[in-house]
């Protein structure tokens, strides 16, 4: 018998039409425990380097967490993975509610979609009962009205859809893969568009079967009631009002400059007011006591679920108030726009046209006021429409379009990639760490586990220590000895990146939300979940016995799978380097020294390959191997990561 994990994949090509239901090698589960694991390993063996991203044998998989569907609170995250037609290399990306755990419990772990519809197509999933079904009649639907067309169309209102808006159908870059009150964002909605794929509806009712119930329940019930009952466990957003951290440090597309005086405590109330204005209540996802999404009833717009700091980036990029900014996602999230991108590209292109790089004959029309520009411009990127078929390619493709300069304007992407748009004064070197090397191109799917900045009273530090249970021991000590206006040192940078990506990886693969672990550590020290209370949740489910050295190796093996699939698609060190005006105050000397460091501790070679030891130390043979063959694995050893491992275990 399986435990958690249900063993099954459900395989549909839409070039034949053919659906397949395929169990699953039992041994890649104490490997890669499952989710965005189990997917690197499939992304390796059957997608080759040299295939384009546009190619029907690229591969789009939805991954169920290894947890999804058992009673651990808050692991309802689902994993999307392909590669990217705007960076060419790997793709991930992560969307809470309901999909996930709906999928397990129809009796499958992943869909691995292949092939190319010839026309718009939905899959429906009902137990053991798969379909595609025609969805030509759901042609330019809005990504949230086709899940509520398609649930009436079915008679299933129980059933979770992920769908595309008109920017998916379209092939824009950016565009997301909307589902209840989550966004599978950073661009994977252009792969399900290509393949012509408009949402997937799931409705499952089988049991999953795990292996120590009673002591499952046991622990669990404890979870989920600190999670409930204590305010400082779990996400921080809930009716957040004060949002001068996010407007004074953030710099969204144009709004590069820091404004001083852009918070007051007259701006926090008038926000405050325009978000309950329209809040129709707070959401939470599948299994989870924190209200951390909002439901949002904008006049005019279809109702939305409000996520993360989207409810700030067009009002930040177009330096409107925040009413602007529930009015345009009402747009967006319809069209399926991801809403950290979208509002940097619409800010690029109104940059060049006051800068007379894109004139009036390039935008016919184009408004005077930049509220309306923005709405203007959206219509223009979600359809592929003149100047909108351009920029729906992201910045730095735009930009090299464009031409006559624009490349001067292409401020804030990294490996063909706009990233979270950070506008802070001196570099900080654990976060220039997680900006380069990271695979996921987004530096919200790594960061978290150890605090942004210092804390300046030496009493308050020692109290935030001695409560930080979620730490090992040497990350306390390095806390304790940070001083405001002070850089970490090189041991201590190459460690916190190390760790922030590591919790990261193993929510990506049992599928816990990274606010209850691995996002959480930075704002008070109590996560729910953490490396040395994982385990047990883990083994209690499946009957595997780890510790937390076990999951540290586990999520390495992971970090240099999905590193491994981009270093065959040609990542080299010459492509890891944060946005130039990323922080006003950089240290390139010692940038290039962490670099040479946190290379050593991975025990990559100096171009940031795995050498074949550090492999081997992780059952990764089969990928020295390739790399030997394909000319890429250069000479040098490095330090063997079981070193490392063995290091980040020890309290």
């Amino acid at each position: 018998m399986r435990y958690a994990e249900t063993g099954f994949n459900l395989e549909i090509d839409l070039s034949r039409g053919s659906i397949e239901r395929v169990e699953t090698d039992p041994r890649l589960t104490p490997l890669h425990l499952g989710g965005q694991g189990t997917a690197a390993k499939i992304l390796w063996d059957r997608v080759p380097p040299e295939l384009d991203p546009f190619s029907p044998d690229n591969l789009l998989i939805f991954s169920t967490g290894l947890l999804h569907g058992t009673p651990v609170p808050g692991a309802n995250r689902t994993a999307v993975n392909t590669f990217s037609p705007q960076t060419n290399f790997y793709s991930h990306s992560l969307f809470g509610g309901f999909f996930g755990p709906e999928l397990k419990h129809a009796g499958y772990d992943k869909i691995i979609i292949r092939g190319k519809s010839s026309d718009l197509v939905y899959l429906w999933i009902h137990d053991d009962k798969v379909e595609i079904r025609d969805a030509t009649h759901l042609r330019g639907k809005g990504a949230i009205e086709t899940g509520a067309l398609i649930k009436e169309e079915l008679k299933e209102p129980e059933a979770q859809v992920a769908a595309i808006g008109l920017a998916g159908e379209n092939r824009v870059y950016m565009s997301t893969i909307e589902h209840s009150n989550s966004s599978a964002s950073r661009g994977v909605g252009v792969i399900m568009g290509d393949k012509k794929l408009k949402a997937i509806a799931v409705r499952g009712t089988k049991d999953i079967n795990v292996a120590r119930p009673a002591e499952l329940f046991e622990i669990c019930d404890r979870q989920y009631r600190e999670i409930y009952d204590n305010p400082n466990c779990g996400c921080v957003f809930r009716h957040e009002d004060d949002e001068s951290w996010h407007i004074n440090n953030f710099a969204w597309g144009n709004a590069r400059e820091r404004r001083k005086g852009m918070w007051t405590q007259e701006r926090e109330a008038e926000w405050a007011a325009t978000t309950r204005k329209y809040t129709v209540r707070w959401t939470s996802c599948y299994n989870c006591p924190k209200d951390c999404h909002i439901s949002i009833a904008y006049p005019g717009r279809q109702r939305y679920q409000l996520k993360c700091y989207s409810k700030l980036t067009y009002s930040m990029a177009a330096y409107e108030e925040l009413d602007f900014n529930y009015s345009i996602l009402g747009l967006t999230q319809e069209y399926g726009l991801d809403g950290f991108t979208t509002p940097q590209l619409l800010a690029f292109a109104v940059e060049l046209y006051e800068a007379g790089i894109l004139t009036d004959q390039d935008m016919p029309g184009f408004p005077a006021t930049t509220a309306e520009r923005f709405f203007w411009l959206v219509e223009k990127i979600a359809r592929r429409e003149g100047i909108g078929d351009v920029l729906a390619n992201g910045v730095y493709w735009a930009a090299r379009q464009i031409g006559k300069g624009a490349e001067e304007f292409d401020h804030n992407t990294m490996k063909k990639f706009e990233q979270v748009p950070l506008k802070l004064s001196m570099v900080n070197f654990p976060y220039f760490l997680m900006y380069a090397t990271g695979e996921k191109m987004n530096i919200t799917q790594i960061e978290g586990s150890y605090p942004q900045v210092p804390i300046a009273d030496r009493e308050e530090r020692e109290e935030f220590v001695a409560g930080w249970e979620a730490a090992p021991e040497r990350f306390k000590r390095w806390f304790l000895d940070w001083e405001p206006r002070e850089h970490q040192s090189i041991e201590a940078s190459v460690n916190i990146a190390d760790w922030n990506e590591t919790m990261h990886y193993i929510d990506d693969t049992i599928g816990t939300c990274a606010f209850l672990s691995s996002f959480r550590g930075q704002f008070g020290g109590r996560p729910p979940y953490h490396i040395y209370n994982l385990p047990q949740f883990v083994s209690c489910a499946t009957g595997m016995e780890l510790d937390d050295s076990d999951l540290w190796k586990i999520a390495a093996r992971n970090r240099n799978l999905i590193r491994a699939l981009n270093i065959r698609r040609g990542l080299r060190r010459s492509d890891e380097k944060p946005p130039e005006d990323h922080w006003k105050k950089r240290d390139p000397e010692m940038e290039q020294k962490m670099l040479d460091a946190y290379y050593e501790f991975k025990g990559w070679n100096s171009e940031g390959i795995p050498t074949r030891k550090t492999l081997e130390a992780l059952s990764l043979e089969y990928v020295a191997d390739d790399f030997e063959q394909r000319g890429i694995l250069p000479e040098g050893e490095g330090t063997p990561l079981q070193e490392a491992v063995q290091r980040a275990g020890n309290r």
